[in-house]
């Protein structure tokens, strides 16, 4: 079939109001989808992850084709070597005037579409995401006019122009931000009983797509067993309602907590869906602030939702097209241990870290805090390279996608950027996992304790992370008061901390042999 357009549509843009179909017409263009090895092999990814990608397109494919779309897909079993190789073979095949897709959520998927396109000799059309509430033009014009960049600024104004939790002008509840509420931890008492996650068995798609992935990816991490993530437009919205329902009105309280044995907790399970596109960010919105309104969600719960949706998802988006190519090679700390094997394995004698990594290699999930105050706090204190721990995060979470991956971890969680993205390193002792999880009540660490062989790790490698970097520490009034501790310590201290933490990196992320 010669076609007019060759529309190609990428495993994270499964929209139901995708833009490129909007502007094609099914009687004269053709939808391309490619399943290929390479991209499940860019890192070591997950083999839930990979299996929700290529599920949730073969579905989404269907869906295209029952609504008279002429889908050009490629499976596995094809064996199309990389996404430009099955794009010009595609482009061969059906003669098109030109090619069409909405923006790539990976700047180097993007660079590979428009090299096959210009190879080819086929124009590309790159169409704006309008899956976001803020387009990477209007977030340039945005940052442009500030010195420094600050989310909860970005936020603010991001709010105020889609007119969210806003009366008479004026942020609901009298406050931009509640986030000072949303820390409580779950006390000895733990998270109490609670209404059960929903969850969506594999399908005969999902069960095939299942055995494919164990057959081809043997090797890859992660157990298939559990497998339940939504693939479908209706089953995210399912996921949506249950979330809104039994979750929301508890999720501002505790959506930092953490418990041994409780990988869901309070939290929306809904990034997968968003950022394969199954669900739109404004029906999400829509629906946590329509259940504050009616009273059935606390104000404290529903802008710390939203907050992550408005505020950090459009934010991280934001930055990563601002900033790359080069942002991915951002190492502000220097830091070059490699990544430890045992993050592959859970096999680790720390408690808050071997629940936190098995419950990734389980479900392909950890929250938001196992993933910044517990990998990510642990990956700065012990030195590890910021690319291999980027790597991980892509390879290990169901819901990592470049764009919002990145960021999050190289800026938020490692503070690698040099402070483009958050305001502070967030870095913390022992003592924080103790407050907000029951993880140091089943550990043989003390983290009270910053010496000795009992001294927790992390507040070790925290005290040492601080002591060794005090001097650029101290020009971020962030960290003023908590640098003021260190002078509570005397010099004998500090050398048997410095001393301890070189053992802990040494035993926790080895270098190589030289």
């Amino acid at each position: 079939m010669t076609a007019r357009t060759l529309i190609l549509i990428l495993g994270d843009q499964l929209d139901a109001s995708h833009a490129a179909l909007r502007a094609g017409d099914p009687s004269q263009d053709v939808v391309v989808m490619l399943e290929t090895l390479a991209e499940a092999r860019h890192v070591w990814s997950h083999r839930q992850r990979v299996t929700l990608f290529l599920s949730a397109m073969r579905h989404y494919r269907d869906e295209l084709r029952s609504a008279g779309w002429t889908v050009d897909y490629a499976t596995l079993a094809d064996e199309v070597p990389d996404l430009a190789a099955g794009l010009t073979t595609a482009i061969a095949r059906h003669q098109p005037a030109r090619a069409c897709m909405v923006e790539a959520g990976e700047h180097r998927v993007q660079q590979q579409v428009a090299s096959a396109c210009a190879a080819a000799g086929v124009p590309l059309e790159v169409l704006a995401d309008t899956h976001f509430l803020c387009t990477t033009t209007e977030f340039a014009a945005w940052a442009k006019a500030r010195k420094q960049l600050v989310m909860e600024y970005f936020y603010r104004w991001l709010r105020t122009r889609l007119g969210v939790l806003m009366d008479d002008g004026k942020p609901a509840g009298g406050r931009w931000n509640f986030d000072a509420e949303n820390r409580k931890g779950y006390g000895r008492s733990g998270p109490g009983p609670r209404a059960p996650v929903r969850r969506f068995p594999p399908d005969a798609i999902t069960r095939e797509v299942l055995d494919e992935v164990a057959n081809r990816l043997p090797d890859h991490p992660g157990a298939l067993d559990a497998f339940g993530w939504p693939v479908t437009r209706a089953d995210a919205l399912a996921a949506l309602h249950d979330f809104i329902t039994h979750r929301l009105p508890r999720f501002g309280d505790h959506q930092d907590a953490m418990w041994t044995g409780e990988p869901w907790l309070e939290h929306a399970l809904l990034a997968s869906s968003l950022n394969l596109k199954l669900l739109d960010p404004r029906e999400v919105v829509a629906a946590a602030e329509a259940a504050y309104r009616a009273g059935h969600v606390p104000i404290a719960s529903a802008e710390g939702f939203i907050r992550q949706i408005i505020g950090w998802r459009e934010y991280v988006r934001g930055v990563y097209w601002l900033k790359m190519p080069d942002y991915a090679a951002g190492n502000v700390w220097r830091h070059e241990r490699p990544l430890p094997e045992w993050f592959w394995t859970g096999d680790v004698d720390m408690n808050c870290l071997r629940h936190t990594v098995n419950d990734t290699l389980a479900h392909g999930y950890a929250h938001h805090i196992q993933r910044l105050m517990v990998v990510g706090n642990f990956a700065v204190l012990a030195g590890l390279l910021p690319q291999s721990v980027c790597d991980w995060f892509l390879a290990a979470y169901v819901d990592a996608v470049e764009w919002v991956e990145l960021p999050n971890t190289l800026g938020m969680a490692l503070n690698a950027d040099g402070g483009v993205l958050a305001t502070k390193p967030y870095v913390a002792s022992g003592r924080y996992l103790e407050r907000m999880s029951n993880y140091c009540a089943g550990c043989r660490f003390e983290p009270g304790r910053r010496s000795g062989e009992d001294a927790c790790p992390y507040t070790v490698l925290y005290w040492d992370f601080l002591r060794r970097h005090r001097g650029t520490l101290g020009r971020n009034p962030r960290m003023a008061t908590i640098l003021k501790n260190l002078d509570r310590f005397g010099a004998d201290e500090l050398d048997a901390i410095a001393r301890q933490a070189g053992r802990l990196r040494d035993r926790y992320a080895p270098l190589p042999p030289r």
